[in-house]
C-alpha cells in the first residue's frame, strides 16, 4: 500500500525541461560565449569574477548564472530581491562561508532582479564581495547604472544579454520538438511557417516561446491518430498575446526614446510606428500624451509655437473622450510635432541659464530694478532710474540693462533661422543693434 502522504513529481513545463545541462546547449549570447570572448576564456579557466548580468525577461540569466557554477565547480546559491532582506542575505552567506571551508569550493551568489533591493541592501553584500567570501551574480531587467550602488557596480561587471533573434527561437522550438519525450510521444503535425510565427510572436523571449509551444501541443486539434496544430490552433494559442513592453523599465524607455528621437528627426511614420509599438504593449494614452508636451517644448519651441498647443489639445481629448478618440488625437499632434519646423533654442538657452545660475554667486538685483513699495525703499532709491519701455519710442528702452551688472549683456537664446524664429531672431539683432548703437548703454555685450 502506498503512502498517503508520498510525494509524486511535479509536471515540469516544457521551459523547465528545456533547460540546457551544459554552456555547449545555451541558447544565444555568443557576443559573450562565442570562442574567444574574454568571458568564455574566464569561465574555461574557471575564474569567475562578480558580475551582473542585464537583459530582457526570458532571454536566460538565471540559467546562465547556474551553468557558470557548474562549469567553475562553485556552489549554486540563491536569493530573491522580491522575497529577500538583510537577514537572508546573511544568513546565505554565513552558509556560504561554512560550505567554503569545509569543501574547499567557492559560492556563487545569484541574486534576482537585484534592482528591488535597496540601498542598504545593496550595500550588504560589499564586504562579503570585497573579501571574495562569494562571487556574486546580480540579474536585473533594469539599467544597472540607475538602478544599482556604484559602490556595488565598481565591483562587478555588467554583461548584457540580449533577445534572441527569431532564428535562435526557431532552432529552439525545432529541438524541443525532436528532442522533449513528452512532445516526441504525441505525435504532432504542424503546418508549415506556424514554428516560425510562435518565434515572433516571442518576441525575443525564450522562455516565452516554449510555453508558446506547449499551448499549442495542449489546444491540438485531433486528426485520427495524429494531433494537428495549424494556423487555426495557433490564432487560438495567440489569441490573448500582449507584446513584451515593460512598463516602467528599460523597453519603455527604449520605445519612448525611440519615438522622441524619430519626431526630432522631423520621420512622421516612425513617430507613429513607435506610438502604435507602445499602445499595443499597453503603455497609458496619457503619458505619451504628456511626452509630446515635452517634445513640443524642447526640438520645436519657438519654431512654430502651435505645436504646444496642438499636443495640450491632444492630452485634453484623451482625458475627455478616451480611446479611440483620444488616441487618434494624440497620433495627429505627434504626426504635427514631426513635420514642424525645430529649434531647441529656448530648451539649450533654460539649461545654460541653469548651469550659471547654479555656478555664480547670487547676484544682487540692479537698483533700477528692484520694486519700491515702501518709503524706506524709495529712500535707498529702489526703481529711481528705471525706464518704463511702454514710454520708449517703439516700446522699447535701448541701452537698458536687465542683468545684474557683474553678468550685463550675456546672451542664452540664439533663435535658429526656421519657422518662426527666423522672425524672432531678425527682431532681436535689429533690438541689440538699437543697444549698441545707444548713448544710455548700461552695459557692455558679453555674448556668451
Amino acid at each position: 500500500m502506498s503512502d498517503l502522504f508520498q510525494s509524486t513529481p511535479t509536471h515540469q513545463p516544457l521551459a523547465a525541461r528545456m533547460r540546457p545541462e551544459s554552456l555547449a546547449q545555451y541558447m544565444g549570447q555568443t557576443h559573450l560565449l562565442g570562442p574567444g570572448k574574454p568571458l568564455r576564456e574566464a569561465v574555461e579557466r574557471g575564474q569567475l569574477h562578480s558580475m551582473v548580468l542585464w537583459g530582457p525577461p526570458g532571454v536566460g540569466k538565471t540559467t546562465f548564472a547556474r551553468l557558470l557554477a557548474q562549469e567553475c565547480d562553485a556552489r549554486f546559491a540563491t536569493l530573491s530581491a522580491v522575497l529577500a532582506g538583510v537577514k537572508e542575505i546573511r544568513q546565505a552567506v554565513a552558509e556560504a562561508e561554512q560550505h567554503n571551508v569545509q569543501s574547499g569550493r567557492g559560492t556563487i551568489l545569484f541574486v534576482d532582479e537585484v534592482h528591488r533591493f535597496n540601498k542598504a541592501q545593496q550595500d550588504a553584500f560589499l564586504p562579503y564581495v570585497e573579501e571574495g567570501t562569494v562571487t556574486f551574480v546580480g540579474a536585473t531587467t533594469e539599467n544597472p547604472a540607475f538602478e544599482l550602488n556604484n559602490a556595488l557596480l565598481s565591483r562587478c561587471r555588467v554583461y548584457l544579454l540580449r533577445s534572441l533573434s527569431e532564428e535562435e527561437l526557431l532552432g529552439l522550438l525545432e529541438r524541443a520538438l525532436e528532442t522533449d519525450d513528452e512532445l516526441r510521444q504525441r505525435q504532432f503535425d504542424i503546418a508549415d511557417g506556424v514554428l516560425a510565427k510562435i518565434a515572433r510572436a516571442a518576441d525575443g523571449d525564450a522562455r516565452g516561446a516554449l510555453n508558446l509551444l506547449e499551448i499549442a501541443c495542449d489546444l491540438s486539434r485531433e486528426e485520427g491518430d495524429r494531433l494537428v496544430i495549424d494556423d487555426d490552433v495557433l490564432a487560438e494559442v495567440l489569441s490573448a498575446d500582449v507584446r513584451r513592453f515593460d512598463k516602467g523599465g528599460d523597453y519603455f524607455y527604449d520605445q519612448i526614446s525611440a519615438m522622441h528621437k524619430s519626431v526630432r528627426g522631423s520621420d512622421p511614420d516612425a513617430a507613429l510606428y513607435w506610438f502604435a509599438r507602445m499602445l499595443d504593449g499597453g503603455c497609458d494614452p496619457l503619458y505619451i500624451a504628456r511626452r509630446a508636451v515635452r517634445m513640443a517644448s524642447e526640438d520645436i519651441g519657438n519654431a512654430d509655437p502651435r505645436a504646444l498647443q496642438l499636443a495640450l489639445q491632444a492630452w485634453d481629448v484623451q482625458e475627455r473622450l478616451g480611446s479611440p478618440e483620444g488616441e487618434l488625437a494624440i497620433a495627429q499632434a505627434i504626426a504635427y510635432l514631426a513635420v514642424a519646423a525645430k529649434s531647441n533654442a529656448v530648451y539649450s538657452a533654460y539649461n545654460r541659464v541653469l548651469a550659471d545660475v547654479r555656478r555664480d554667486p547670487s547676484y544682487d538685483v540692479p537698483i533700477h530694478l528692484r520694486n519700491a513699495p515702501t518709503k524706506l525703499a524709495k529712500s535707498m532709491a529702489h526703481g529711481a532710474e528705471y525706464r518704463y519701455a511702454h514710454d520708449e519710442p517703439d516700446a522699447f528702452a535701448a541701452g537698458e540693462n536687465y542683468f545684474p551688472q557683474e553678468i550685463a549683456g550675456r546672451r542664452y537664446y540664439q533663435p535658429v533661422p526656421r519657422g518662426l524664429e527666423l522672425k524672432i531672431g531678425e527682431k532681436l539683432e535689429r533690438l541689440r543693434q538699437l543697444n549698441r548703437e545707444s548713448d544710455r548703454q548700461r552695459y557692455e555685450s558679453d555674448d556668451r
